[in-house]
């Protein structure tokens, strides 16, 4: 049985899928979620929700204008 991205057991094929999922919406089983584990992912999913606040508007528009021209714009 593969394993999902926090280490939980799910259904290989598409079918046992779509029944592990109509299962969890019934509430015949319980979602497997865990919390963050350590202190420091605790921390880093608080960063940039923090960081976006403290920022100024002209700030936020500058990285994005540096990434927008970083995704579309050629190098040669």
């Amino acid at each position: 049985m593969p394993k999902g991205p926090r280490g939980e057991k799910r259904p290989a094929d598409a079918i046992g899928r779509a029944i592990h999922v109509a299962k969890i919406a019934t509430g015949e089983i319980e979602d497997e979620r865990e919390e963050l584990s350590s202190a420091a992912a605790q921390l880093g999913s608080k960063g940039g929700k923090k960081r976006a606040e403290t920022m100024t508007p002209e700030r936020r528009v500058e990285i994005a204008r540096k990434a927008a021209a970083k995704r579309w714009g050629k190098t040669s």
